[in-house]
């Protein structure tokens, strides 16, 4: 739950601190005398720090993912563990029709794997070496075809494309209610902006409106994890991963994986009531139920 409270706050704090930049520096300002108050501009202007950053990460993700958990990139294998891990990411990665991925392992106790990256043909996986070590190769296997299903998915992409557009929808709502909250405020007269009705309003809308898009994002995490673990049925077989998806439990929800890639991860942290709207993953006895369930 630490967790899910931590990736929510971090996705708020980016939105605060661009609203705490873009007054300071007087950003807000500047688009309002370049057609602020029209709605192309605003837009353009939304989209701009809206889509930009959420681009900005995915083009990044390769590159953060590898640093802050420490993966070492499988260049060439040196023992049977690694060979049969590359060659079983190549055969997935053939079957999905994809380029091969960069493959790699990085040291964490708990049972966890990610892929990540900017396309479907220069991506990255990595498995835990806690992975390695408490699963057999069929569950390992298994697990290895959810992430490959993921990068075939696309899921990377249309996560930073569904984030993009949320961020977006939320800069351009929170700063069209703050303009109406600063005019009526200041008698009608038109601040550009710079009122501090404007600038608190845009804040807080921006916290509340940020919650909701987290909600958004955040079901689309778990639906995205059902169909990576039918992929992982069809490359490796639906009795592996539903064998990986049970032994899998055995982690209780724990994780190491950073925040920043927390949802790529093959589980995520547990949570009951209103929490479970902000989890990046469904509960793994749903994603049993699931698999059990297909024809």
């Amino acid at each position: 739950m630490r967790r899910i409270a931590l990736f929510i706050g971090t996705n708020l704090a980016v939105l605060l601190l661009l609203s705490i930049v873009c007054h300071l520096f007087g950003i807000d300002q500047m688009a309002a005398a370049r057609g602020y108050g029209g709605m192309t501009g605003l837009l353009v202007f939304a989209a701009v720090f809206g889509m930009g950053g959420a681009f900005i990460s995915l083009a990044m993700s390769k590159m953060i993912a590898k640093w802050s958990t420490g993966a070492r990139v499988i260049a060439q294998p040196q023992n049977e563990v690694e060979r049969w891990l590359v060659d079983t990411v190549r055969r997935h990665a053939q079957s999905a029709g994809i380029g091969m991925p960069e493959v790699a392992i990085y040291d964490a106790p708990e049972m966890n794997a990610f892929a990540t990256g900017m396309t479907r043909n220069k991506s990255l996986v990595a498995v835990s070496s806690g992975l390695l070590q408490q699963m057999d190769r069929e569950q390992v296997a298994a697990v290895l075809g959810h992430e490959i299903g993921h990068v075939a998915n696309g899921d990377m992409v249309t996560l930073t494309l569904i984030q993009g557009v949320l961020n977006t929808l939320v800069i351009l709502a929170a700063r069209i209610v703050g303009r109406a909250v600063d005019s009526w405020m200041s008698g009608g007269r038109d601040n550009r902006g710079g009122g501090i009705g404007y600038f608190v309003v845009v804040m807080v809308l921006q916290v509340l409106f940020g919650l909701l898009a987290s909600m958004i994002v955040a079901a689309f995490s778990r639906w995205r994890e059902f169909r990576a673990d039918a992929a992982g049925a069809q490359f490796a077989g639906r009795g592996a991963m539903i064998s990986a998806l049970q032994r899998l439990k055995g982690n209780h929800g724990e994780s190491t994986l950073p925040t920043t890639i927390a949802a790529f991860g093959i589980s995520g942290p547990l949570a009951e009531g209103l929490k479970r709207l902000f989890m990046s993953h469904p509960p793994l006895d749903e994603r049993i139920a699931a698999l059990q369930n297909r024809a």
